[in-house]
């Protein structure tokens, strides 16, 4: 079930806007910040790392697979929405690799309340769909052996307020191949 089709334009429209202005307003000749360049090709191997993770279930939009196990697996483990995570950094590392700190501020801001508003979004429809599975909750061990809660293990009263601040990530994906999505409150 897909969510948020509404606020799909606004982040394509925002991206392609991003990109616009870094070849319209970043000269050819501009100096380049070497450890920054390198900083957002780490950003993309992260990217790879989390597409492998959600295999099939990766896209660029908000689909819950009722009944889907969360992924758990890659950085899943340890961030909840972790291609946002990248998606945030990259859109302010690359143009201030090139010395472009006002498009670095200006699309960090925008993309960060676009953000904000998608995890509400996907963290509410993963509350819909713990809700009408009606599971009693799922918890993950971490790493020294500790349960941790989950979205789908934390009691719905407590999400409420969260699920309507509107800001999402990943979700279960049901279309193959697009970005971010995983039934895994990433």
């Amino acid at each position: 079930v897909e969510a948020g089709r509404g606020q799909y334009p606004l982040i394509v429209s925002l991206h392609v806007a991003w990109l616009a202005c870094l070849f319209a307003l970043v000269p050819p000749d501009a100096p380049v910040q070497p450890w920054m360049l390198g900083g957002y090709v780490l950003l993309q191997v992260g990217r790879v790392w989390i597409i492998a993770s959600l295999g099939g279930r990766w896209t660029t939009r908000i689909v819950v697979l009722p009944g889907a196990p969360l992924v758990r697996r890659g950085p899943y483990r340890w961030v909840r929405h972790p291609n946002y995570m990248v998606v945030a950094l990259e859109v302010m590392l690359l143009p201030a690799a090139f010395g472009a700190w006002a498009l670095a501020l200006v699309f960090g801001v925008l993309n960060g309340a676009l953000l904000a508003m998608r995890i509400g979004v996907e963290n509410a429809a993963l509350v819909r769909a713990a809700k009408t599975e009606s599971a009693p909750g799922l918890a993950s061990e971490r790493r020294d052996g500790a349960a941790e809660r989950t979205r789908t293990s934390t009691p719905l009263r407590e999400l409420a307020p969260e699920a309507s601040a509107s800001t999402s990530s990943a979700t279960a994906a049901a279309e193959p191949r697009r970005t971010g999505a995983s039934r895994r409150v990433t």
